[in-house]
């Protein structure tokens, strides 16, 4: 009998929630077949099987979260027979056979003994505020517990608000007690207790929702969830701040037809998004305040650049990063866009991919997209948005004559985390960007 264990899904996940069974019980399979999906808040990922035989055993149900080494299933690969083709779902193959249940919704999706099901930061958030995870109802996807959960949780149980003069003294340890004095301990650092979303802050509630026909109600799909509860939480943890540039590419995009076809030979697409990052690149090496994220009471400059590059893909949005992306030229990390992007779309990214990003560049598309500023993804400390390329009008100077012309003209809008970084410098870092993008200051 061989067990089949969760595997290290990344360098920083240490567990992975089992989202799909591809198997059941009594069927046979061959070696690499896959057995199962599993669920991060980075990826999605399939184990396969690690040798061919019959599944003896499916340890755990749809929706557990397991840890690293955790056990999953067993296979007996003594048994003989012919293996499920690897495509087959369990619910297309007859008859079908009872599988692990799912938890009951009477125990708050919760089994006995099971951790409840939750991402690290709920969990981190959870702790902060004594709410113990196995008393809550998860709204999310499979019963997973938001930071919306947690919050309702923490502010359900009454507490004695803090005297604006005197805030209250701790109180002893406990689930509501501890609630009580997060609650008080914010009061008194800052007057801000975050708002619940669809619940409401202080006096104001959010209206009920009253079904109306021709209405549709469409669930978070588990990625929408995550991204929801990241964005919500970057703009309560970071006082954002946005500043835009107007940015002349007619250098940068002579650059680009004249080497294009090059590169495409070479089997890179030489982008514009391809210049964006090189030349955002070689600015954060010269703002190495950008390359950083926050901690409780310091910052950290970090050594490795790391750049996210937002990616749509048909299951939302993610951001994998070029690793080392100081250390490439610019084919290399025109080449890193294409490779990441791809296997994105084609759902083989890896939690390895979008782990340890320190910046991001983001390009919303093509169509009717000016500028915006776009909401910074934590714990990066800055984030790059694209904006539409038009020709326009601009005044070219040369020997100090003014002249009028047509040029590819582009904002950039640059969002910094103002708890460490300055306007001084972040106009700085994003003139500098513009600067590189402006001369077409690029090796080819």
């Amino acid at each position: 009998m061989v067990d089949v264990r969760m595997p290290q899904l990344g360098e920083s996940v240490l567990e992975g929630t089992v989202s799909r069974w591809l198997v059941r019980e009594g069927d046979f399979v061959k070696r690499e077949q896959p057995l199962l999906e599993v669920a991060t808040d980075k990826a999605d990922t399939e184990i396969p099987a690690p040798i061919a035989g019959r599944v003896a055993r499916i340890a755990v149900a749809e929706g557990t979260v397991v840890a690293k080494e955790g056990l999953l299933c067993q296979i007996d690969e003594t048994a003989q027979g012919e293996a499920q083709p690897a495509a087959q779902s369990p619910a297309a193959a007859a008859p079908a056979e009872p599988r692990p249940a799912a938890p009951a919704p009477g125990s708050n999706g919760h089994e006995e003994g099971a951790r409840p099901l939750s991402s690290p930061s709920t969990k981190k958030l959870a702790l902060e505020a004594g709410v113990d995870l196995r008393n809550v109802q998860g709204t999310g996807d499979r019963g997973r517990i938001t930071h919306d959960d947690v919050m309702r949780a923490a502010h359900g149980a009454p507490a004695e608000p803090a005297p604006a003069a005197h805030p209250a003294a701790p109180q002893p340890a406990g689930g509501a007690s501890q609630a009580a004095e997060l609650s008080q301990l914010i009061q008194a650092s800052g007057g801000f207790v975050p708002p619940v979303p669809g619940v409401g802050f202080g006096a104001y509630k959010v209206p009920p929702y009253t079904p109306k026909p021709g209405d549709k109600v469409v669930p978070f799909s588990r990625r929408r969830r995550i991204t929801a509860d990241h964005m919500v939480y970057s703009k309560v943890t970071s006082p954002h701040v946005v500043t835009v540039a107007e940015v002349d590419l007619h250098e940068t995009s002579k650059l680009r037809e004249a080497h294009k076809d090059e590169f495409k030979k070479a089997g890179a697409s030489l982008t514009f998004l391809s210049f964006i990052c090189a030349a955002a690149v070689r600015a954060l090496r010269e703002h190495p305040e950008f390359n950083a994220r926050v901690l409780e009471n310091s910052y950290v400059v970090l050594r490795d650049v790391n750049l996210g590059v937002a990616v749509d893909t048909p299951g939302g949005l993610i951001v994998p990063s070029i690793k080392h992306a100081d250390e490439l030229s610019l084919r290399g990390i025109a080449r890193s866009i294409d490779e990441l992007a791809g296997r994105a779309r084609s759902g083989k990214i890896t939690a390895d991919d979008l782990a340890n990003t320190t910046f991001t560049v983001s390009n919303p598309g093509l169509k009717g997209n000016l500028f915006g500023g776009a909401i910074i993804s934590q714990p990066n400390v800055g984030i790059l948005r694209m904006g539409e390329i038009k020709k326009r009008v601009v005044v070219v100077t040369k020997d100090k004559e003014d002249s009028i012309a047509i040029h590819p003209v582009m904002f950039l809008a640059l969002s910094y985390d103002h708890r460490i970084i300055d306007g001084v410098l972040a106009n700085s870092f994003l003139w500098r960007v513009t600067d590189i993008l402006t001369r077409g200051e690029f090796e080819v």
